[in-house]
């Protein structure tokens, strides 16, 4: 079987990016984010993109990256609350933003991963999530309709991966990965270690068919959103 093993974030996506995709990433905040693939999409410059995410990162990390470039026309996301330059966007006009209940939008893209075009959910019955979505009853509730999510591209960070681009994640880097690793046309991972044997068929998170390129992470910091700390206790 051929590798699908890439020597570096920029030539994985050279070919495969342009103006105007939808691109779904993995990762929850800075948790499990492809952080050298969303560095060299930055650096190609393109433009006019729709990130599907569960939020857009920090100012001047993860997907703040994005931003911070003026790449990013639409957001769909769950979760913006940390990141002040999304919001100044947001409030100018200058970004589009879609706003997801988090359980719609992994649903949204299991099932943009798997084929199905839309699924009913009672989540946003009655609020402005509802608004110009059909909606049905069943067994007297009340649901709307969702549309699944398949990405033009999707960008996932994985622990450890082999040659046939079967991914396994590592704690709670499992969060979005492999919802969006399923739900891109084109998938690109990146890994921390790459396995020279196949890996265990009984423990792949993603399997190797929805993976097409993998990259090395040469970058493996992994900044934290949020660092609380606490003065010690005598015993």
């Amino acid at each position: 079987m051929a590798s699908k093993y890439w020597g570096s974030a920029a030539e994985a996506l050279a070919d495969v990016v342009h103006d105007g995709m939808t691109i779904a990433v993995g990762g929850f905040g800075l948790c499990g984010i492809p952080r050298n693939l969303i560095a060299a999409l930055r650096d190609t410059g393109v433009r006019d993109l729709t990130i599907v995410s569960n939020n857009m990162g920090v100012d001047g990390k993860g997907l703040g990256l994005l931003l911070e470039n003026r790449q990013v026309s639409k957001v769909l996301a769950s979760y913006v609350g940390e990141n002040r330059l999304f919001a100044e966007q947001y409030l100018s006009g200058e970004l589009h933003v879609e706003f997801v209940p988090q359980g719609t939008l992994a649903e949204r893209m299991r099932a943009g991963g798997a084929g199905i075009p839309a699924f009913y959910t009672p989540t946003g019955v009655g609020t402005p999530i509802a608004a110009g979505k059909p909606e049905a009853e069943f067994d007297s509730q009340r649901a709307i309709l969702e549309r699944g999510i398949v990405a033009d591209l999707a960008l996932v960070r994985a622990h450890t991966a082999d040659a046939a681009g079967n991914l396994r994640y590592r704690l709670t880097a499992q969060n979005f990965n492999p919802l969006v690793a399923s739900c891109g046309r084109v998938t690109l991972a990146e890994t921390e270690h790459l396995s020279e044997t196949f890996l265990d068929p009984e423990r792949i998170d993603t399997p190797g068919v929805f993976v097409q390129r993998l990259v090395e992470a040469t970058d493996t910091t992994k900044d934290i959103e949020q660092r609380t700390v606490r003065e010690p206790q005598e015993a």
